[in-house]
């Protein structure tokens, strides 16, 4: 649950099944705060909040009856029409809006609902709504980076550290593979990790779409990424050769530094295949990474 503040109006954002959905109560409350159920009556007597409605239930959910939808809609302009929320869900088994009690009750919407709901009440208060929700997402966006960096961190440091104690997860290679002269520097990288270059596993897998890297695991993309950091082992021992060079003094990543001390290539393959092996113990063995499972 989330609280946004617009136009000095207090607005709650609940998450119910992957999907962010607006109290229109509070909405209500900008437009009358005394009287915020007949707010919502009003628009819900109106053609267009009709098939708007029944234009996103038939879109989103797959247990809408649209035969009690037809006979709402004809309904619709008599002077005796009456629509709640509550006959609305209960009637034509809807989503999109739903009726919560408790501490946080109200009439919430989702959020393609409560957008046209706001706009209903008025253009101007809708467009301030959307700019908040947007600001709401770049934090929710932020903090999610926040803590996927964080658990990076503790998990590099397990990789670092940690004595390894299973078995081999990539598998060594086989001395055709390293007697093979790659033509490209990442198809290295690609043997290393998953035994098999782009190309072949393009072949291998026809049907499927994009390149090797885009089915690896979150574990093989851990590693990967490791392979292509900074060895500060290395880094110490060949800054000053960098800063006697012409290269700019960026960071290297591992093979890159291989690559510096005119390592052979079959040479590199090895040791980045043993560096690959190594890792993906470790991170097999990482214990509390629920952001990985």
């Amino acid at each position: 649950m989330a609280k946004i503040t617009v136009r000095n109006t207090e607005l709650t954002v609940v998450t119910i099944n992957n999907a962010e959905y607006i109290c229109i109560t509070d909405l209500a409350r900008f437009k009358n705060p005394e009287h915020t159920d007949d707010v919502i009556r009003n628009w819900l007597r109106n053609r267009n909040t009709i098939e708007l409605l029944g234009i996103w239930e038939t879109l989103h959910n797959p247990d809408f009856n649209p035969v009690i939808f037809d006979g709402i809609r004809k309904e619709v302009g008599l002077n005796a029409f009456v629509m709640t929320p509550k006959r609305w869900i209960e009637s034509t088994n809807a989503i999109g809006i739903i009726s919560k009690t408790g501490r946080y009750g109200g009439t919430y919407a989702h959020r393609d609902i409560a957008l046209e709901f706001a706009s209903w009440i008025s253009i101007e208060f809708k467009l301030y709504l959307l700019k908040e929700f947007q600001r709401l997402k770049e934090e929710e966006q932020k903090t999610i980076g926040w803590s996927a960096k964080r658990e990076l961190a503790k998990i590099n440091y397990h990789i670092h550290t940690d004595a390894i104690k299973h078995n081999l997860v990539p598998a060594e290679l086989t001395p055709q593979q390293t007697s093979i002269i790659y033509a490209s520097e990442a198809d290295v990288l690609n043997v290393a990790l998953f035994g098999t270059t782009a190309a072949a596993w393009r072949e291998a897998n026809p049907d499927l779409k994009g390149n090797i890297r885009d089915y690896a695991t979150i574990n093989e993309l851990i590693c990967l990424s490791n392979m292509e950091m900074l060895c500060k082992r290395e880094q110490s021992r060949t800054c000053s050769s960098y800063a006697e060079s012409s290269q700019h003094p960026r960071k290297k990543n591992i093979n890159a530094v291989l690559i510096n001390d005119n390592v052979p290539q079959r040479e590199r393959l090895i040791k980045l295949n043993q560096i690959a092996i190594q890792q993906m113990r470790v991170l097999a063995d990482v214990e509390g990474r629920k952001l990985l499972r």
